[in-house]
């Protein structure tokens, strides 16, 4: 028996249509940058875990990472799906070791990578700490936290 409330054919249409690109997370990064005059590319072709941003003058790799999708420490990265757990607890653990081979192949190629999470923006000091940490003002931690 399914805990779900869709049937599975409704439940995969809904998962398809879930974004990759351009998610509100990722245009909330895209504006606080923009506003604070940081100029960046869009997708990282080429760069391993292809960086949702990239400033290529600053060796920079932004990636805006969901906290379901990518199993953050999080209230909402930590829930756990209860209908076909056993697929998503494979999928969201690959997603992160993925993410962590990712960061390291770019941090070996010089690279700094800057994590932000979903949860993060929620913060009142969100800009600043990202804006900081694009500079590289701020602590020497790759991920922006709230």
């Amino acid at each position: 028996m399914t805990t779900d409330v869709f049937s599975p054919e409704k439940r995969s249409a809904v998962m398809r249509r879930v974004k990759g690109r351009d998610t509100s997370p990722e245009l909330a990064v895209r504006r606080v940058l923009r506003a604070a005059g940081i100029g960046y590319r869009l997708g990282g072709q080429g760069l391993a875990g292809r960086p949702d941003l990239t400033m290529k003058g600053r060796r920079v790799a932004v990636f805006v990472h969901g906290c379901f999708w990518h199993g953050h420490d999080c209230p909402r990265g930590s829930r756990k799906p209860k209908a076909n757990a056993d697929y998503w607890g494979g999928k969201i653990a690959r997603n992160r070791a993925r993410d962590a081979r990712s960061a390291e192949t770019l941090t070996a190629d010089g690279w700094r990578v800057v994590i932000v999470w979903e949860c993060d923006l929620r913060t009142p000091d969100f800009a600043a700490r990202l804006v900081a940490e694009i500079k590289g003002q701020a602590a020497s931690t790759s991920e922006v936290e709230g």
